[in-house]
């Protein structure tokens, strides 16, 4: 009687193989449906260096676009917020996934201009989130929204830096990939 090996010899090589594209054809196919072209407001727009677009400006995400990605959410302490908040959104890396995004850096621009580039490399090494959820509720322009780059600083204490707190953008608008 001879033993079950998993994932060796040809076939099975060959089986994993199809496997992986399979799950690549499906993020493939989210990443599709993320970027068709927005049928409410559009809230976010990713520019500059994208090989995905579903406009003459870039890729626009409206909520419900922004929604079909895959959500995270953490808690965590600010300067802006006396006690440990509870944000949801999408990792800024699967944002930048579904644009194709190619470059170093992102520009992120707020609603009254404020900008702050960001390397890649932070969305790349730490759950940096775009966030539309503050406690469960939609964010108020008022109250930071509607979208706000946050980072895990509970998480990643050695995130709690002037720097990172400059890249943790309220009101964001748009994304220049550079």
């Amino acid at each position: 009687m001879g033993r079950s090996r998993l994932w060796s010899g040809g076939e099975d090589r060959r089986r994993a193989g199809l496997l992986l594209a399979a799950v690549g054809l499906c993020w493939i196919a989210g990443a599709a449906r993320a970027a068709d072209a927005p049928e409410g407001k559009p809230l976010l727009t990713i520019i500059g260096g994208i090989q995905h677009r579903n406009g003459p400006d870039g890729l626009s995400f409206d909520a419900a676009a922004l929604q079909k990605l895959p959500q995270l959410s953490f808690s965590t302490r600010t300067p802006w917020y006396a006690t440990p908040r509870k944000f949801t959104g999408v990792r800024l890396r699967d944002l930048l996934a579904a644009a194709g995004a190619q470059g170093q850096l992102v520009r992120a621009v707020a609603l009254n201009d404020y900008k702050v580039d960001i390397p890649i490399e932070d969305a790349a090494t730490s759950d940096v989130m775009v966030a539309w959820l503050l406690d469960d509720k939609p964010m108020p322009v008022r109250d930071k929204g509607p979208l706000v780059i946050i980072y895990p600083f509970d998480d990643q204490p050695e995130l709690r830096t002037a720097v990172h707190y400059g890249r943790a953008v309220w009101q964001l608008r748009l994304l220049d990939v550079r």
